[in-house]
């Protein structure tokens, strides 16, 4: 299937072995913010595309001038970064910008068969773990993976083992699909506020790329994604402000009437 909807610009290299990371949106951007971090800093270079109309529908079409738009399809790209250090820590990446509404398993399974083709020995993915924290907190990062023994690649690495969770999307269904077809891999997911859900959350996407740097053996400077980190705090923080004040303004009542309410005034005698 593999040869049928994935157009390669550039052949497997022989001898190399890659870790696939695939993300898609999702809560927070966590995948997202992770994956297009490491591409860009890598420079990871194009090689493939997926042909999306395979896996979406388009829902409706745009209008320019009153003129009609051809269909368009979310883009799904294949990036190659050739580790100089390490043959066993290049990167396949692979970016999705939507998530299918009805063939995640199908697409899933065609992910894999491009792993498969590039002889990548695990398969990653990322996500958001929804709790119950205050956004100055610090996100912390949970881990999962397709077989026990893998799990001992976190050892020393303050990652959380919560034993039983859900992954929602494309970001669980294609560790799923790894798992059926023997394929090993990983999930990381950084915390994220449960009332934050809309909002990116570069915080949980740096803790979940601090623990991924390490666990791939990939030297990448998370400087940026840092500053970023701080900057979506003080917006997080001005939202909070904004978002008490109005609850204030429409709870509370003042404890007079306003002076268009209050009775006519009397004369002194």
């Amino acid at each position: 299937m593999v040869d049928e909807v994935v157009s390669l610009f550039r052949e497997p290299y022989r001898g190399r072995r890659p870790v696939m990371l695939a993300a898609w949106p999702g809560v927070g951007q966590v995948a997202l913010i992770v994956a297009r971090y490491l591409q860009q800093k890598l420079g990871a270079e194009p090689i493939g595309e997926l042909e999306s109309f395979h896996f979406f529908e388009p829902t409706g079409v745009a209008v320019k001038d009153n003129v009609v738009q051809e269909p368009q399809f979310p883009s799904n790209t294949l990036y190659y970064w050739k580790n100089p250090a390490d043959a066993r820590s290049d990167l396949l990446l692979f970016l999705g910008e939507a998530q299918p509404a009805s063939q995640a398993y199908e697409l899933a399974h065609c992910i894999v068969d491009v792993a498969q083709k590039f002889k990548a020995r695990k398969v990653v993915t990322c996500a958001a773990a929804l709790v119950r924290m205050h956004y100055t907190e610090p996100s912390k990062v949970w881990g999962v993976a397709t077989e026990p023994r893998l799990l001992d690649e976190f050892k020393g690495l303050d990652v959380v083992m919560r034993g039983e969770l859900q992954i929602a999307g494309m970001n669980g269904v294609l560790l799923g699909v790894a798992k059926e077809r023997k394929v090993e891999g990983y999930c990381l997911l950084g915390e994220v506020p449960m009332y934050a859900t809309r909002i990116p959350n570069p915080k949980a996407a740096l803790a979940v790329a601090g623990v991924l740097k390490k666990v791939l053996n990939v030297d990448v400077g998370l400087e940026e994604l840092g500053t970023q980190a701080k900057e979506a705090e003080e917006e997080m923080k001005h939202l909070a402000v904004q978002a008490m004040g109005e609850f204030i303004d429409h709870f509370t009542k003042p404890i007079w009437p306003p002076p268009s309410e209050e009775g006519p005034e009397e004369d002194e005698a």
